[in-house]
C-alpha cells in the first residue's frame, strides 16, 4: 500500500508517525540539531481529561493514522482481560477443583485456627521449655558458689597438678610454632574421642568438660590453675543435669578470670587467626554479670595526649563500647579546655549495634590540642547523667575517664554532683608511658566508689576496659538470693557452631569470707549460662496449620525478636548479638508500634489491621488484612504474637482411614506415573523422623518413598498431620488432570504448562517435560506465586526474575515463561479457605504476538489488516504500528510482562524503568504506582578491598629515622611501648586490620554484614482510565494507562519518541548499599523499650577500699633484646610468662 508522508522523520521506514496539532504552538516541529543545553529537561504531565484531549487527538488536517482514542484502547483491555479469563478458566480449573474437593468432603475435616488458644498454647510449651532450663542453672549457680567455697587456695599449685580436656590442645599440639615453654601445659590435657551429635551439630564427648582459655592469659597462673581446680567438681553437675533433662544444650561456666568451662566437651572451633575469644566479652556474660548501665565516657584530648597515647585512647574506648549491650545508655565526649560530644548525638543514646558504630568512627576523628581541662569534662558528663527527659537505664551510672594524666582532682565538682551520696562512680585510665604522678586519678576513683587502672600499652587494653563489670557487680553479690534472678539474653549466634541461640544467664556469687566475723567476699565469680536453640523454639509452633501466610513470632523488651520469619541474618558477627527489631523485620506502621508497645508492656491482645507486606522474592508489595493476637511468656520478658490472614481461619485436615485408598493415591507419587499424569514435586517437610532430607527433590522424593515402602502413614514415627495431607492432595490433584488437562491441547493457547499447588505440599507440573524448565520453590509455604495468590483476588503474573545487571533472557525453545496463578477459595457452609492455587505458564513469544493481535484493529489473527491511504483517516494500533507505538504490559511491582516490541522480548521481567525510563516515571507522577522504601539490616555485602588507612596498623607509633639514630630512644619508654605494641599487634593480628571480628569466627568469612537500601512499587490510587502527555518540548509523547480488571497488570500505550532530548531521572528498584536511615535523627525519636524491672547500683555495705592498682612492670633488658631478635628474624614471639600472669591476675 501507498504509505503517506510523515509530518517528521519521514526518512525512516515503516508506518507514518501520528502528527498533531499542539496547544498554543500549532503543528509540531521536527526536532533540528540539539542545541547546548545547561542540563537536560525534565518532562512535565499534563493530564489531559478524555473530553478535551480527543479534539488533539484526531485533529483535521493530521496524518492518515492518529493516536487511538480512549474508548479503543479501553476496548483493547477488555479484550485482554477476556482473554486471559477464559484461559484460566478453561486450562486453571480453579471450578473444577472447587468440585473434586467437595466430591471428597468424606476425605477431610475443616479444622479451626483459634488465635488465643493457640497463642496461649505455645507461649505455655515455650514457658515449659525455658523453665526446665531455669531450673538446670539453679542447680549449677549453686554448686559453684558451694564448690568455691570449699575450695582451699594453693599458691604452690603446678600445671601437672591439674587434669583438664584443653578445648583449643588440639589446634595448639598441631601449631608447629609450638615452644617448650607450654609443654608443661599440654602433659596436663587430656586427649578425648568424640562422636558425632546432631543435636549439636558438631562431635562431642558426653564424659567430659572442656576448658578454653582465652589467648592473653597465662594458663599456668596460680589464678588459672586454682580456678581450674574447683570447677573441675561441675563435671558431675553438669552430667547429672544432663541425665534429668536430655533436651539440654550447652552448659557453660563464664568465670571472671576468663576460663571457660562448657558440657558436652567438644573440641574448639579454632579461627584461622589468632583466636581472640573472650567470655567477659561475649553478649550473654555482659549481660549476666551487672545490671544495666547509664555511661558516659570523656577522653582527654589535651596537646599533650598525642600519638601513640591518642591512638590507644580511641582503642581503649572501642573496646569500651564492645562492653556494653542493648539494656545499657552511653554517651562519648572529649575535652580539653572545653568538653564535647565526639559524634552528632547529644545525650545519652541506647548502646545498641548501630549507635556504638557511629561512635567508633566518630572516635576516629579525635585530635589532641590546648589544655587539660578535668572540670569541663567532668562537668559535662554529671549533666549527661542529670538528664532526665531522655530515655536511659536509670541503673548503675558511671564515668569512664581517659587521660595521660593530671593534677587537678576537681573536688569542687564532685562535691557540687556526686556528693555525698556518690551515686555516680567514676572510672579513670591513665593511658600511655609518663612519668606524670597518678595519685589524683586514683584518688578521684577511689572517692567515687569506682577504681582506677593503667593502659601502658595495647595488651593492657582488653582486660583494663572489662574489668570495671567486677566493681558493678559488688551491689548483686552483697544483695544475695535476691540479686539471682535468670536473665534471657537476645538472639546471638553461638561461638561453637549451634547457631541461632539465646542464653538463660545466672551470676554465680563468691560466698567466702577473709576470716571470721570479716565482711563476706563481693566479688562476682562468673556467670552460668545454659543456651536454648531457636531450632528448639521454633519446633513448639505450628508448622503448617496456620497456611502460607500466617506465622508465629516473638520479641523482647528491646522489640528485638525471638521468632520472625523474615529472621534471617545473612551473616554472623561473633562480637554482637542479632539484632533485628519487630518494625524492621516487617513493614513499620502505626498498628505494628501499638502491637509492639502493649507487647513490650507484657499486655494481652488482639487487632485486626490492614497493612503492608513484603513479597517472599522482595519485588512486590501487597496491602492485606492480617490479624495480630498477643500474650506475653510468663517468667521471661519475652512476648509471643501470631499472625493470621482471615482465609486461614480455617485449614483441611486429612482423613484417609482407607489404606486402599492410601496406596491408591500413594501411587500417584511414583516417578512411573508422570508421564501421564504430570510431574510431581513434594514439599520438603519433616515427614517422618528417618526421611533423609536433600536440597535436590528427586532425590528427596525417592528418600521419602524408599521410606513409606517401610513404614505407613499412621506410624508413629511420622507426622501423621502432614503424611495424610501430603497423600490426599496427590489424589485430588491428579483428578484435576484427569478431568481438565489431560484431555486439552496446550499448544492451541500457547501454554508451556499448567500446575496446582497445595497447602499438603503437592506441587503438580503437567505436562511431564514441563517440569525441566520449572523453578519455582518445590516448598509451596516459600514460593513466592503461592503466596502472593492466597492474598490477591484474580489472577496474578509472575514473569521471568532478570537482574538489570545480567544478560537478557535466551528466548530459544520456547522454554522462556510467564507464571499465571490464582487462589482456589473454598467454601464448605460458613468456613473459607484457600487451599490450593492454580495456574498456567505463558509462552512469551506466542503471547507477545497475540497481545498484538488484542490491542489492534484486528478481532483475529487471521483477519488481514486494515488498510488506510491518504484519503482514510486510522487510529494507530499496537500490531501495525509498532515502530511508533509503543503497548505494554506491567505487573503491580513495575516489572515489564508483554510487549508489543520484538527487541524488548528478552527484556521481559526487568523493572520498567530499565526498559523506558521516561514513560516509568510519568507513570508514578501520574500515581499509577507509589513507592515503598525500606531496610534490610541482614544483609550480607562483598568486603571492600583494604585502602591505605584500613590496611595500616591500628594505634602504631611510626619512629623516625632520627628516633632509630638516638641511643637515647632505645632506652626510652617510647622504645619498651613500640616493641609492646608490636609484641601485641603479632599475637593479635586483629589490631593490625580494619575488622577484629574476622579473628574471633570460626571460618573467615567472604562476605560481611551491612545495611541495604530495598524499593518496591506497587499500584497507587488510580483506578481509571485516561490519556496523559509526558510535556517535553519537541519531544512530547502521548500515552494512555489502564488497569485490567481481576489482574495484577497495567496496560500502557504509548508513543515511542522520537528524540531523546528530555532525559528524565531514572526510578531504581534494585537493591543499594547504604548506610541505613540516620541515626543522629533516629534517636531523636527512639523506639520504645523497657530495660530489666530489676537494678542493683547500691548497697550500703559495699567496700570501696579496692579502687585501684598499676598494670606496668619495667621492661627488662633481656626482654627487649629477645623482642628485638624475634622483631628482626620475623618470628612471632611468644609472650613471656610475665606478661600472660599480669593480663590474668585478679584477686579472689
Amino acid at each position: 500500500m501507498a504509505v503517506p508522508a510523515r509530518t517528521c522523520g519521514a526518512s525512516r521506514p515503516g508506518p507514518a508517525r501520528i502528527a498533531r496539532p499542539w496547544p498554543g504552538r500549532g503543528p509540531r516541529p521536527c526536532p533540528g540539531p540539539r542545541r547546548p543545553e545547561s542540563g537536560p529537561l525534565r518532562p512535565r504531565l499534563l493530564l489531559l481529561p478524555p473530553l478535551l484531549l480527543l479534539p488533539l487527538l484526531a485533529a483535521p488536517g493530521a496524518s492518515a493514522y492518529s493516536f487511538p482514542q480512549q474508548h479503543t484502547m479501553q476496548h483493547w483491555a477488555r479484550r485482554l482481560e477476556q482473554e486471559i479469563d477464559g484461559v484460566m478458566r478453561i486450562f486453571g480449573g480453579v471450578q473444577q477443583l472447587r468440585e473434586i474437593y467437595k466430591d471428597n468432603r468424606n476425605l477431610f475435616e475443616v479444622q479451626e485456627n483459634e488465635p488465643q488458644k493457640l497463642v496461649e498454647k505455645v507461649a505455655g510449651d515455650i514457658e515449659n521449655l525455658l523453665d526446665r532450663k531455669v531450673q538446670a542453672l539453679k542447680r549449677l549457680a549453686d554448686a559453684a558458689e558451694n564448690f568455691q567455697k570449699a575450695h582451699h587456695w594453693q599458691d604452690n599449685i603446678k600445671e601437672e597438678d591439674i587434669m583438664y580436656y584443653d578445648a583449643k590442645a588440639d589446634a595448639e599440639l598441631d601449631d608447629p610454632e609450638t615452644e617448650d615453654m607450654e609443654r608443661g601445659s599440654k602433659t596436663s590435657t587430656l586427649r578425648l574421642d568424640f562422636m558425632e551429635d546432631p543435636n549439636f551439630k558438631n562431635k562431642v564427648n558426653y564424659s567430659y568438660t572442656a576448658v578454653q582459655i582465652p589467648t592473653d592469659i597465662y594458663k599456668g597462673s596460680t589464678i588459672i590453675l586454682n580456678e581450674l581446680n574447683w570447677t573441675e567438681a561441675l563435671e558431675n553437675v553438669f552430667i547429672e543435669n544432663r541425665r534429668q533433662d536430655p533436651t539440654l544444650l550447652w552448659q557453660v561456666f563464664g568465670s571472671a578470670t576468663g576460663v571457660t568451662r562448657y558440657y558436652p566437651a567438644t573440641p574448639w572451633r579454632a579461627p584461622k587467626k589468632i583466636d581472640l575469644y573472650d567470655v567477659r566479652r561475649r553478649p550473654w556474660y555482659i549481660q549476666g554479670a551487672s545490671s544495666p548501665k547509664d555511661m558516659v565516657i570523656i577522653v582527654d584530648v589535651s596537646g599533650s595526649v598525642s600519638g601513640l597515647t591518642l591512638k590507644l585512647m580511641k582503642t581503649s574506648v572501642c573496646e569500651m563500647l564492645d562492653t556494653l549491650s542493648d539494656d545499657d545508655y552511653v554517651n562519648v565526649a572529649s575535652f580539653n579546655e572545653k568538653a564535647q560530644p565526639v559524634s552528632c548525638f547529644t545525650h545519652l543514646v541506647q548502646a545498641n549495634v548501630r549507635n556504638k558504630k557511629v561512635f567508633k568512627e566518630a572516635v576516629q576523628g579525635m585530635v589532641a590540642k590546648g589544655t587539660t581541662g578535668y572540670k569541663a569534662g567532668f562537668e559535662y558528663a554529671f549533666d549527661q547523667l542529670q538528664n532526665s527527659n531522655i530515655t536511659r537505664a536509670n541503673c548503675n551510672k558511671m564515668i569512664m575517664m581517659f587521660t595521660d594524666g593530671g593534677e587537678d582532682r576537681v573536688q569542687d565538682v564532685f562535691e557540687k554532683y556526686n556528693w555525698p551520696n556518690r551515686t555516680v562512680r567514676v572510672f579513670t585510665f591513665s593511658v600511655g608511658q609518663h612519668n606524670y604522678d597518678v595519685t589524683p586519678l586514683q584518688w578521684m576513683a577511689c572517692t567515687n566508689k569506682g577504681y582506677y587502672f593503667e593502659i601502658p600499652s595495647i595488651g593492657a587494653i582488653r582486660i583494663n576496659t572489662q574489668e570495671y563489670l567486677d566493681v558493678l557487680g559488688r551491689p548483686m553479690v552483697l544483695a544475695g538470693k535476691e540479686a539471682k534472678q535468670v536473665q534471657w539474653t537476645n538472639v546471638y549466634e553461638d561461638a561453637l557452631g549451634l547457631g541461632l541461640v539465646v542464653t538463660g544467664t545466672l551470676p554465680v556469687f563468691n560466698l567466702t569470707q577473709d576470716g571470721p566475723g570479716e565482711k563476706k567476699n563481693q566479688l562476682i565469680l562468673g556467670v552460668m549460662g545454659i543456651d536454648v536453640a531457636l531450632n528448639d523454639i521454633k519446633r513448639l509452633t505450628p508448622n503448617y496449620t496456620l497456611g502460607a501466610n500466617g506465622y508465629v513470632f516473638a520479641i523482647d523488651l528491646n522489640g528485638y525478636v525471638l521468632l520472625h520469619p523474615n529472621l534471617k541474618p545473612q551473616t554472623i558477627n561473633f562480637r554482637e548479638p542479632v539484632t533485628l527489631d519487630f518494625l524492621d523485620a516487617e513493614l513499620e506502621d502505626e498498628n505494628k508500634e501499638e502491637i509492639r508497645r502493649s507487647m513490650i508492656d507484657g499486655n494481652k491482645g488482639h487487632k485486626q489491621i490492614k497493612t503492608l507486606v513484603k513479597s517472599l522474592d522482595e519485588r512486590y508489595i501487597d496491602e492485606v488484612i492480617r490479624n495480630y493476637t498477643w500474650v506475653p511468656i510468663r517468667s521471661t520478658n519475652y512476648s509471643l504474637g501470631l499472625v493470621l490472614p482471615p482465609y486461614s481461619t480455617f485449614y483441611l485436615q486429612a482423613n484417609l482411614s482407607d489404606q486402599i485408598l492410601q496406596v491408591k493415591y500413594f501411587e500417584f507419587l511414583l516417578p512411573s506415573s508422570f508421564e501421564s499424569e504430570g510431574h510431581v514435586f513434594i514439599a520438603p517437610r519433616e515427614y517422618c523422623k528417618d526421611l533423609n532430607a536433600s536440597d535436590n527433590n528427586t532425590e528427596f522424593l525417592k528418600n521419602f518413598i524408599e521410606l513409606m515402602e517401610k513404614v505407613t502413614p499412621d506410624s508413629k514415627q511420622c507426622n501423621n498431620f502432614l503424611l495424610h495431607n501430603l497423600i490426599l492432595d496427590t489424589g485430588i490433584t491428579q483428578q484435576l488432570v484427569e478431568r481438565v488437562w489431560r484431555d486439552q491441547d496446550l499448544n492451541t493457547y500457547s501454554l508451556l504448562a499448567v500446575f496446582a499447588a497445595t497447602d499438603g505440599g503437592i506441587t503438580r507440573v503437567f505436562p511431564n517435560k514441563a517440569a525441566e524448565d520449572w523453578t519455582e520453590n518445590p516448598e509451596p509455604f516459600n514460593a513466592s506465586f503461592y503466596r502472593r495468590s492466597l492474598d490477591n483476588h484474580g489472577y496474578i503474573f509472575k514473569p521471568p526474575h532478570q537482574d538489570a545487571l545480567l544478560r537478557p533472557l535466551e528466548l530459544e525453545n520456547d522454554t522462556v515463561g510467564i507464571l499465571v496463578s490464582t487462589a482456589v477459595e473454598l467454601s464448605l457452609g460458613r468456613r473459607t479457605l484457600r487451599p490450593a492455587v492454580v495456574g498456567v505458564k505463558l509462552d512469551l513469544e506466542a503471547w507477545a504476538e497475540k497481545f498484538k493481535v488484542l490491542a489492534s484493529n484486528r478481532t483475529h489473527q487471521d483477519q488481514p489488516q486494515k488498510q488506510c491511504g491518504p484519503s482514510s483517516h486510522c487510529e494507530m494500533d499496537c500490531e501495525v504500528n509498532n515502530e511508533d507505538l509503543l503497548c505494554v504490559l506491567i505487573d503491580d511491582g513495575g516489572f515489564l510482562v508483554l510487549s508489543n516490541q520484538n527487541h524488548q522480548w528478552d527484556q521481559v521481567g526487568r523493572f520498567f524503568s530499565e526498559v523506558d525510563a521516561n514513560l516509568m516515571l510519568a507513570l508514578y507522577n501520574n500515581s499509577f504506582y507509589t513507592r515503598k522504601e525500606s531496610y534490610d539490616y541482614q544483609a550480607a555485602c562483598a568486603p571492600q578491598p583494604p585502602g591505605n588507612l584500613g590496611a595500616a596498623p591500628r594505634g602504631v607509633f611510626v619512629p623516625t629515622i632520627a628516633d632509630f639514630l638516638n641511643l637515647a630512644w632505645w632506652t626510652s619508654a617510647a622504645a619498651w611501648s613500640l616493641f609492646q605494641q608490636l609484641l601485641y599487634g603479632l599475637i593479635y593480628h586483629s589490631w593490625f586490620q580494619a575488622d577484629p571480628a574476622e579473628a574471633e569466627g570460626s571460618p573467615e568469612t567472604r562476605e560481611s554484614s551491612c545495611v541495604m537500601k530495598q524499593t518496591q512499587y506497587y499500584f497507587g490510587s488510580v483506578n481509571a482510565s485516561y490519556n496523559a502527555i509526558i510535556d517535553c518540548g519537541n519531544c512530547s509523547r502521548l500515552f494512555h494507562a489502564q488497569r485490567l480488571t481481576n489482574t495484577n497488570l497495567l496496560f500502557v500505550v504509548a508513543e515511542k519518541p522520537l528524540c531523546s532530548q528530555c532525559e528524565a531521572g531514572r526510578l531504581l528498584q534494585k537493591e543499594t548499599h547504604s548506610d541505613g536511615p540516620e541515626q543522629c535523627e533516629l534517636v531523636q525519636r527512639p523506639r520504645y523499650r523497657r530495660g530489666p524491672h530489676i537494678c542493683f547500683d547500691y548497697n550500703a555495705t559495699e567496700d570501696t577500699s579496692d579502687c585501684g592498682r598499676g598494670a606496668s612492670f619495667p621492661p627488662s633488658l633481656g626482654v627487649l633484646v629477645s623482642l628485638q631478635l624475634l622483631l628482626l628474624l620475623g618470628l612471632p614471639p611468644r609472650p613471656q610468662p610475665q606478661v600472660r600472669a599480669l593480663v590474668a591476675s585478679r584477686h579472689l
